[in-house]
């Protein structure tokens, strides 16, 4: 069903309209991008009876909830409440329906991932992206919601419209201009933050900063735990040891091989303008009717993959991938080890890209993991065992638009971050320090893929730029650190790209958190309207009472 709502909405440019408005009448509130924390964030609001509209610059809603991510990383699952909760109670309903188990029973599916459904649970913490989507669609379906699909922000001048230090309306590409009296941007990258002047900042910050430990550089490869132990594990998401980095082995006048920085990495602890690592979150099955074998892309070069294979020819005995199972015979698939599906180093660029930039970064991205699971499973050099478990496997037929079954989004764990008058950091993390303005929890670890690829003093090749660090527990996150600082705009709330260091958005920037943040958003843009009151004006008792109230939680 949902796959001809969206090419009714492909058509039209427009998504399953629920209210009418007038032509130059303002919303209440207006929301720019249909992430996760976007679809929570227009789902309160029309309960809240507020008219609001979901604009979203693609043609699928939900990000990477519905976008091959099913595998919910989470920390602790009773930090999730409200719409959140609700969504996963509803994923468990889906699948308590026997015709939503097309290829393997429920009694053969085995949770293997790292958030398990527990026996007896109300809710169900795996499901299939297209699952996620018909959950949203239904729940979508309930309210009184605008959609428009395929409609992105002008990011010129023209874009946003400002008074007095509030939005007014906000123009895409097409022309089409929307007013409101709230706005919030629930993008991955950020876009309308920006465009609208608000501050905001890309990278790493140093150690130094913010007085944290595990931030800007980290090319030492520790794991690291709250009690202050160090045990080095060169290992994690890194090379074995020995991989000649040179085109011609063990001659640095050949040149390096593709992805692989000149120079060092830089000062450990020391800030940079580089972001962690993108991929694909892959959504694979083994059924030999639903599958699509990986096929070698167009323009394939070997050399592209060599250290892979030299990983292999090193040492390397392991899969490179974290294959979760999900309802189906699918999984999601994400990074793993040294030379995996992240595309290491080569999305620096794409927080501030222009659209059409970030369009060939993204296909870059697309065809290198085609040509990386190609590798894996057909090629000679790869180590037999890899490759007999690896091709029998595929992308799926029945999950995705494209032909090939690969999705269009693309993980973008980290782009712009804006900086408010609250940065959250690693001392909220860790509880040294705790927020008293409380909009949802995060419980997530600090968590940073790879951010490059260098050559070590001993002439090998390294990744950098990982962390996996514990957090105590279940942490607030501020109210203050989802509105921009006072004086910049005070009608706009940041549930997505919100005020963070680099690891302190570590450990906030999940699917389940983003819904969290971006229902309590719509709640205070309520209040907001209710009471004429700007973002930063708004009294914090009386948004947490109304959060109680609509089953988030707070502590």
């Amino acid at each position: 069903m949902h796959y001809l709502i969206l090419t009714i909405c492909l058509l039209l440019e427009t998504g399953p309209v629920r209210v009418g408005m007038a032509q130059n009448e303002p919303y209440d509130l207006v929301i720019y991008g249909g992430t996760s924390a976007g679809v929570a964030a227009a789902i309160q609001a029309s309960r809240l009876d507020k008219s609001v509209v979901l604009i979203e610059p693609s043609s699928r809603l939900g990000g990477l909830t519905t976008g091959g991510l099913g595998q919910t990383d989470i920390g602790n699952k009773q930090a999730i409440g409200g719409i959140a909760r609700e969504f996963y109670q509803n994923i468990r309903k889906h699948y308590e329906h026997p015709e939503n188990w097309k290829w393997q029973s429920p009694e053969e599916y085995q949770d293997g991932g790292q958030t398990r459904t527990a026996a007896g649970e109300d809710a169900m913490w795996t499901f299939e992206p297209s699952a996620a989507l018909e959950v949203y669609e239904q729940m979508i379906a309930a309210e009184n919601i605008d959609i428009f699909y395929n409609q992105r922000l002008d990011r010129s001048d023209r874009g946003v419209s400002k008074s007095g230090g509030r939005i007014q309306s906000i123009t895409m590409e097409s022309g089409k201009t929307y007013s409101g009296k709230m706005f919030m941007d629930a993008t991955y990258e950020g876009d309308l933050m920006a465009t609208a002047g608000v501050s905001y900042t890309v990278g790493r910050e140093s150690n130094e900063e913010y007085g944290e430990t595990v931030n800007g550089v980290q090319a030492n490869h520790w794991s690291i735990t709250l009690k202050g132990n160090l045990s080095k594990n060169a290992a994690n998401h890194n090379f074995v040891p020995g991989v000649d980095p040179y085109v011609e082995k063990g001659n640095p006048e050949s040149g390096l091989l593709p992805y692989i920085i000149e120079g060092g990495p830089g000062i450990d602890g020391r800030g940079d303008k580089k972001v962690q690592a993108y991929g694909f979150r892959m959504c694979l099955t083994d059924h030999p009717e639903n599958r699509i074998p990986f096929e070698k892309p167009p323009g394939y070069e070997e050399i592209n993959y060599e250290l892979l294979f030299r990983n292999y020819e090193a040492g390397e005995t392991r899969l490179p991938w974290i294959n979760s199972p999900m309802p189906n015979r699918k999984t999601d698939t994400n990074n793993n080890h040294g030379f995996s599906t992240d595309f290491t180093g080569q999305n620096h660029a794409y927080p501030e890209a222009s659209y059409e930039e970030r369009e060939k970064i993204i296909e870059a991205h697309r065809n290198y993991q085609k040509g990386l699971m190609w590798s894996l499973a057909y090629h000679p050099r790869m180590p037999e065992k890899i490759r007999n478990v690896v091709s029998q496997w595929g992308t799926c037929k029945d999950e995705f638009e494209r032909e090939d079954g690969w999705q269009n989004q693309l993980y973008i764990r980290e782009a712009r971050r804006m900086v408010s008058d609250y940065v959250m950091t690693q001392h909220h993390c860790e509880g040294l320090e705790v927020a008293d303005d409380a909009v949802g929890l995060a419980a997530y670890g600090m968590d940073s893929h790879n951010i490059q690829r260098y050559v070590d003093h001993n002439g090998y090749v390294q990744n950098e730029g990982n962390v996996q660090a514990s957090v105590k527990g279940p942490y607030p996150i501020s109210y203050k650190s989802i509105i921009p600082k006072k004086g910049e705009v005070n009608n706009l709330f940041v549930p997505v790209c919100l005020s963070a260091t680099h690891i302190g958005f570590g450990s906030i920037r999940m699917e389940p958190v983003f819904m969290v943040l971006g229902q309590s958003a719509a709640i205070a843009a309520s209040i907001s309207i209710d009471n004429d009151l700007t973002v930063h004006d708004l009294p914090y008792n009386k948004l947490k009472t109304e959060l109680i109230a609509h089953k988030q939680r707070l502590e």
